[in-house]
């Protein structure tokens, strides 16, 4: 694969970024792609590895090698090809995704893995401009009907799978908008939403039926659906944050980060203020904002803060501040716990790790500050440093904390399905079976809050698995 001097030759280079003052004056994407010469250089220098432990990385099974070489011989369709076999959306999972893949290459023993996310983001965003990406319409239909609760990355993935399979496919999503949190949860400076729209109507001429403002739960019975539809889908996604239990966090000016998230996605898809924030503006304008929580939304809210015109930007993390490099004798090709420097983190933002909040300090309305206390770690046990305690200045608190699973109100509590110890959709990874007959769950719903890339697996094999509890057989992948 490649070249097989090619890693021998060139070194890793990566994507460049706009300079972040340029960048924090809107929010669109501001990532460079490079040119044709460079990626096909990048592209030869997978070096044809006895075993391909990118594989090992990859939930989707992407053939990563495969298509790295049709790159490196400027085969970009058939390349494209290959991409598209194993993900649905790699232009979503080409911006977004941590790349665990890379993380396993084996060049990242030497921390020169493959840009392999560079390089697939490419591939599809060339087959859309020279137009080979074009919807795949089933010969014939099946006479079947298949509800998809939830237009998040699994329930897409599932309905388009449903779809070319001949399957009348209906999408029910209560949001205004089709996307689920890649629409509402990841700001448009990762990810514009003009590329999930563009799948849609690929997806509608494949077939699928999109309903927003339809809640299953609320808006429409779940009975209404088992009695109208062959097979149902739960793709609803973990969408039950973890809340702060600590005095004074019932304040105004403690907030989830996904309401913070969503109001600024909706502004900048044109909505007013009214339709964007219809229960009261929530902005980091002019304010000192604290995030709790040291994740990606956490990183999140950081870049929108800035954007916004925040006084500071402190992002605070219970856990220990992970080590700069990872030991790779002990964590390679697995996913390392080390220290990631995000994009947002690059435009301005204080960090402070192994803090934990203990309470929150205003006037019973308006927040002023947080009181934390430094906290220190040992066996897994959590033990807080006295005479440690320190306030921060905060005027917005924003909680990025997490999810702990799916909401159980509505939906879940109308469909009656068994629950997993951790409050999740209980089914398998070979049936998706729910215990409910002609009941599937894939994506966050069933396996808790996880990654793009594990959804858009998880909804392609549900879609096999529906297709053969409908049809007797599947020739859908898994």
């Amino acid at each position: 694969m490649g070249k097989e001097t090619g890693f021998l030759e060139l070194d890793r280079r990566e994507r460049d970024y706009l300079d972040p003052k340029e960048r924090l004056k809107n929010y669109r994407e501001f990532v460079i792609q490079p040119d044709d010469a460079t990626l096909t250089g990048q592209a030869s220098r997978c070096m044809n590895c006895g075993i391909p432990y990118c594989h090992n990385g990859c939930p989707v099974n992407n053939m990563i090698p495969d298509w790295n070489h049709l790159v490196y011989e400027a085969d970009w369709k058939r390349a494209l090809a290959n991409l598209h076999s194993t993900n649905n959306f790699p232009e979503f999972t080409g911006r977004i995704c941590p790349a665990p893949c890379e993380a396993a290459c084996t060049l990242n023993i030497i921390d020169q893995p493959v840009t392999i996310k560079s390089i697939e983001c490419a591939i599809v965003d060339r087959g859309w401009k020279e137009g080979w990406i074009t919807p795949q319409i089933p010969e014939k239909k099946t006479g079947k009907s298949v509800a998809v609760v939830g237009s998040g990355p699994a329930g897409l993935a599932c309905a388009q799978q449903l779809a070319r399979a001949g399957h009348s496919v209906t999408v029910f999503e209560k949001a205004d908008r089709v996307g689920g949190l890649l629409r509402y949860g990841i700001p448009d400076f990762k990810m514009e939403k003009h590329l999930i729209n563009r799948r849609c109507v690929q997806m509608e001429a494949e077939g699928v039926t999109f309903k927003t403002s339809k809640e299953v739960g609320v808006d429409i019975s779940f009975a209404s659906l088992k009695e109208n539809f062959d097979a149902v889908v739960l793709a609803g996604g973990a969408e039950d944050a973890r809340s702060l239990q600590i005095p004074g966090a019932e304040m105004s000016g403690v907030r989830l980060a996904m309401e913070f998230l969503t109001q600024q996605n909706k502004r900048v898809a044109g909505d007013d203020e009214l339709r964007a924030a219809p229960r009261g503006s929530l902005t980091a304008t002019g304010k000192h904002v604290v995030v709790l929580g040291g994740g990606d939304t956490g990183s999140d809210c950081v870049g929108t803060s800035n954007r916004q015109g925040a006084l500071s930007v402190t992002q605070l993390e219970i856990m220990p501040k992970p080590p700069e490099k990872e030991d790779k004798a002990l964590t390679w090709p697995d996913w390392p716990m080390k220290l990631r420097t995000s994009s947002s983190h690059q435009e301005g933002a204080t960090r402070d790790w192994a803090v934990l909040a203990k309470r929150v300090i205003g006037d019973g309305v308006n927040v002023t500050g947080l009181e934390c206390v430094r906290v220190e770690w040992s066996g897994g046990q959590m033990r807080e440093i006295a005479g440690s305690s320190f306030v921060i200045k905060a005027d917005l608190i924003l909680l990025a904390m997490g999810f702990v699973g799916p909401r159980k109100a509505g939906l879940l509590e109308q469909a009656g399905v068994a629950l997993d110890a951790r409050g999740n959709v209980a089914a398998d990874t070979s049936g998706y079976a729910t215990s409910v007959p002609g009941v599937f769950a894939c994506g966050d719903m069933r396996r808790g809050q996880s990654l793009v890339v594990w959804a858009i697996r998880e909804g392609r094999q549900a879609a096999r698995a529906v297709d053969e509890a409908l049809m007797g057989v599947s020739e859908l992948p898994r």
